[in-house]
């Protein structure tokens, strides 16, 4: 008789998460049913109750799943050694511009696909989503006054509204992006980006 460990219950959670990542990165959280999450995943329905009460419970476990994992690649990323803070920072939003692909962002364009569906759907997804996004920002606000304080870098504001704008920024990119089927709001997001933090154009 076969028994299910702690670290198999882990798997099949974390197997039916990426799954939902994927599918409602690509098409929105309403447009995505629990059908066909629990067909991509190959797992039954008890198997999805076992872990998450409802579909809004398991959005919210999702999005803190989704700023989990994206929260420790800014860090590794703000923290690659032999570079400046500016040259960290810049990184950052390449690998942004590189990952909210229009065409195909493999599930890291979770926050931009879902974050003004959520906000009115569920107080918890939006919480959740509130939380991550704090966390973004508050990284980027330490990396700024990082790079102001080593001189790599300069603003004119305090660091905390810098963080916020260039957040919002690359945020509505991202959403233009989509629209238009095409990258150049990217390219339009750096160039600001670089002029805000009062370095060479590319």
């Amino acid at each position: 008789m076969s028994t299910t460990t702690p670290a198999d219950t882990s798997e099949v959670r974390d197997h039916i998460l990426a799954t939902g990542q994927r599918l409602m990165a690509g098409r929105g959280y309403s447009a995505v049913g629990l059908n066909e999450i629990l067909t991509s995943a190959g797992v039954p329905k008890g198997s999805f109750y076992h872990y998450f009460s409802s579909k809004d419970a398991f959005g919210e476990a999702l999005l803190h799943s989704y700023f989990d994992d994206y929260l420790a690649e800014i860090d590794a990323t703000l923290a690659q050694p032999g570079q400046s803070m500016a040259q960290r920072l810049i990184s950052y939003f390449e690998a942004w511009r590189d990952n909210q692909s229009f065409l195909d962002c493999q599930g890291k364009c979770l926050a931009v696909k879902m974050a003004a569906e959520v906000a009115d759907l569920s107080e918890a997804m939006r919480l959740a989503m509130k939380r991550g996004t704090s966390g973004i920002v508050s990284r980027l606000t330490k990396a700024i006054e990082g790079g102001v304080a080593e001189g790599s870098l300069a603003i004119d504001g305090d660091a905390g509204s810098t963080a916020q704008s260039l957040y919002q920024l690359w945020l509505g990119s991202s959403v233009m992006v989509k629209v238009e089927r095409d990258g150049a709001p990217f390219d339009t997001a750096m160039r600001t980006t670089r002029q805000i933090l009062h370095l060479p154009p590319e």
